[in-house]
């Protein structure tokens, strides 16, 4: 058993060297065979890295050829290009100087061909002078007397007689006609002014309305005034309250303002509720009822004239002169006479008395938009005439009423002496209320031609000037600059003693009805 024992223990005591041995020498061909298999890779990739650079480099080498061919392509292009174009410039130098050169030749003979004319004239000339000469000469021989004095003797004898003829006839003729013209239109207008009657009543520019009671006066200006605040904004009057009892003044250069104004206030007063939107209401049926009394008040032009077949527009502009002064005389009427007048005047003269009357009529129909439309009041008119299809001797005598053009036809002059003679009648005109009333005229209008502005109306007899301005287009800031610019402008333009406030009002309101 022992034996045994020691028999296997030397039996693994040599096997297990033997087998670290065996594993070993294994492991040695193991590690060489892959040794062998890396150089083997190594060599693989070296000879891949090569062979991958040499076709780089020959990429790399033709890349760089065809850049160089193709640069030296585009540049003897160029070059091509530049020497056409040098080619093409030489050719038009060359066409240039042979243009030039024969320009030069033309010039030349042309040169030559003035200096034979002039040679030519100039002998044509000499003989002329010697013609004359000769017969000057054989003038004097036959007269006895120069050229200088055959011709001061002919002229001083016509004049002479020219001069003493034409005196004689002309003073004959300035004689009689200024004899029968001055007795024939004195005549005429005497008769003229026999038939045409007419009263004159200088127009004012207040109206006053009475108060039930001085308590009215608070409830009109209402709290912290806004009241008659809106009542000015709206109408454009300037309402003047002051110690005077049961009595308020309505003050404005224009009288469709101050009638409206007048007739809106005593409603309210009628009324008794006095606040802005009731103010609002009244200033609107104040302004319908104005504008039926401008019809009825054409009406009754074209009825008293006899002047029939007008356009309703001329009609309705007829009325608003009913609501117009010049000089302060009411020009509705004033037109009215005319009217009357050109037709004495044309019967008189055997002129057709209906186109007299017609033009007497409507020879101050601009007056009645003046205010709202730039030009005097004779362009506006013709304007006017002309649009609503009037007969061109009728625009003519408009046109030719004041003079500004010479009156061709005896219409227009028949006219003009009628307005002559109707302007003309004691107390039908003053001259201070038409220059205060254009000078208003003027300030409204200044403050009118700024972009932004809705209505101006003067108050204050032309101390004041209330600007209402389109809130949508003027903000709070642009007020104060255009109340600068305003203000500039009048100063500029206009002349007038003091100083003139300038009070721009931008307003907004929402209005809305429970219902």
């Amino acid at each position: 058993m022992i034996p045994y024992v020691i028999g296997a223990v030397i039996g693994v005591v040599i096997a297990v060297p033997l087998g670290i041995l065996v594993g070993i020498v294994y492991r040695k061909k193991i590690g060489e065979a892959a040794i062998g298999s890396a150089e083997e890779k190594a060599k693989n990739i070296v000879n891949d890295a090569i062979k991958t650079a040499e076709t780089k480099s020959k990429e790399a080498l033709l890349e760089a050829k065809e850049d160089i061919h193709r640069s030296r392509t585009e540049a003897e292009k160029e070059i091509r290009e530049r020497r056409g174009e040098l080619q093409r410039m030489e050719n038009r130098l060359v066409q240039k100087e042979a243009t030039l050169d024969k320009r030069e030749a033309s010039y030349a003979t042309k040169e030559e061909n003035m200096e034979r004319q002039m040679k030519k004239l100039e002998a044509l000339e000499v003989q002329k002078t010697e013609v004359i000469e000769e017969q000057r000469k054989m003038l004097e021989q036959i007269s006895l007397m120069t050229a200088d004095q055959a011709r001061a003797y002919l002229l001083e004898s016509l004049q002479n007689d020219l001069k003493h003829e034409s005196a004689a006839m002309i003073k004959d003729m300035e004689a009689r006609t200024k004899e029968e013209a001055e007795v024939r239109a004195r005549e005429l207008i005497s008769r003229a002014i026999q038939k045409c009657a007419s009263d004159h009543v200088s127009e004012a520019t207040v109206s006053v309305v009475t108060l039930p009671n001085d308590e009215m006066k608070g409830r009109i200006i209402g709290r912290e005034g806004r009241n008659i605040r809106a009542l000015e904004n709206l109408t454009g009057v300037d309402l003047i309250i002051d110690d005077t009892p049961e009595t308020i003044t309505l003050s404005s250069f224009d009288m469709v303002r101050r009638e409206i104004a007048r007739i809106a206030l005593e409603r309210l007063i009628q009324d008794g509720r006095i606040h802005p939107t009731r103010v609002g209401d009244m200033v609107e049926k104040a302004r319908k009822e104005v504008d039926q009394v401008i019809k009825k008040e054409g009406e009754r032009a074209i009825f008293e004239t006899n002047v029939h077949g007008l356009h309703p527009e001329l009609v309705r502009l007829l009325g608003r002169l009913h609501y117009r002064t010049s000089f302060g005389q009411n020009v509705l009427n004033h037109a009215i006479e005319v009217s009357h007048l050109s037709g004495i005047l044309a019967g008189e003269l055997k002129v057709d008395i209906n186109s007299a009357k017609r033009a007497g009529l409507l020879h101050d129909i601009g007056k009645s938009v003046d205010q709202e439309t730039e030009g005097s009041h004779i362009s506006i008119g013709v304007d006017l005439a002309r649009k609503y299809k009037e007969h061109e001797n009728i625009v003519h005598a408009i046109e030719a009423h004041h003079g500004d053009v010479e009156a061709k036809t005896v219409l227009a002059a028949i006219v003009q002496a009628a307005d002559a003679i109707s302007a003309a009648r004691p107390g039908a005109r003053r001259e201070d209320i038409e220059n205060y009333i254009k000078r208003l005229e003027k300030l409204e209008g200044i403050a009118n031609d700024f972009k932004g502005v809705e209505r101006t109306y003067a108050i204050q007899a032309g101390r004041e000037i209330r600007v209402m301005v389109r809130p949508e287009d003027i903000n709070d800031d642009d007020m104060v600059i255009l109340a600068r610019d305003i203000a500039k402008r009048i100063e500029s333009e206009l002349e007038y003693p003091g100083q003139i406030k300038v009070h721009v009002i931008r307003e907004n309101r929402a209005i809305e009805y429970a219902k």
